[in-house]
């Protein structure tokens, strides 16, 4: 039962945590859909 706890728990961190960590490496989806490789015809 610890075991599943603490995996639940790893996943609420990691989901809170990604997007914040995300943004700030530049994985952001503004980042990744601007720029010079990014043609919009």
């Amino acid at each position: 039962m610890k075991a599943f706890l603490a995996a639940v728990a790893a996943m609420v961190v990691i989901t809170v945590a990604a997007p914040f960590a995300l943004d700030r490496i530049g994985f952001s989806a503004a980042d990744a859909g601007s720029g010079p490789a990014v043609r919009l015809d």
